[in-house]
């Protein structure tokens, strides 16, 4: 078995530095929004030169497109986490979708991924990030419940692309609304409408 290669040094301290960076744009593309946020700003916040930030990212775009790939990869994790201990395959897909939404309410996460990412990128480079991050997955599930003659037929991946689209509606709707107890009721209305809609078609 190889040995696995060490970071050198430098490699580390390039991975440092774009995690600075990435952390840095983060806070301020989900405080102003991408438009008004200006790479001198998140230089200083990031407390480094602007050379070191064009030396990783070739322009506010580029490092704009960490950020949501960051962001998704957070998301994909809790969705994973919740979807994998539920064997059956239809309450597998429902509880991957509620954590979806959870993880949606993080402060700033809906304007990066649902407003600002649609309008800075084409639409060819956020499906590839986000068939690497949950579409691909949902399409799995549902291929697996398919299986098991527990969904209709039909193509996976429409399917999920539908389904997608859906689940951000929905997350959209309950950021919409001022945290505390009426946000809540909202999300729980929008988990109980979608999971009423997966076992509809499960059930056919």
């Amino acid at each position: 078995m190889q040995e696995k290669k060490k970071r050198t040094p430098n490699a580390e301290r390039s991975a440092q530095m774009r995690h600075v960076l990435v952390d840095a744009a983060r806070a301020l593309f989900a405080e102003r929004g991408y438009a008004a946020t200006g790479t001198p700003e998140i230089v200083a916040a990031a407390q480094v030169t602007r050379g070191a930030l064009y030396h990783h990212f070739a322009d506010k775009a580029a490092l704009f497109l960490a950020v949501v790939e960051a962001e998704q990869a957070v998301v994909m994790a809790e969705i994973e986490l919740h979807a994998a201990a539920v064997t059956d395959p239809i309450g597998s897909i429902i509880s991957g979708g509620e954590a979806f939404l959870v993880a949606m309410e993080v402060q700033g996460r809906h304007r990066i991924l649902l407003l600002d990412a649609p309008a800075v990128f084409d639409r060819a480079t956020l499906d590839a990030v986000e068939d690497e991050a949950g579409r691909k997955v949902l399409a799995e599930a549902i291929t697996k419940a398919q299986a098991e003659d527990r969904f209709p037929e039909g193509d996976p991946a429409i399917y999920a692309d539908l389904a997608n689209a859906l689940y951000d509606r929905a997350a959209l709707s309950i950021a919409a609304e001022p945290e505390g107890p009426t946000r809540s009721q909202i999300s729980l209305r929008y988990r109980k409408a979608l999971a009423a809609l997966w076992t509809t078609l499960a059930t056919g």
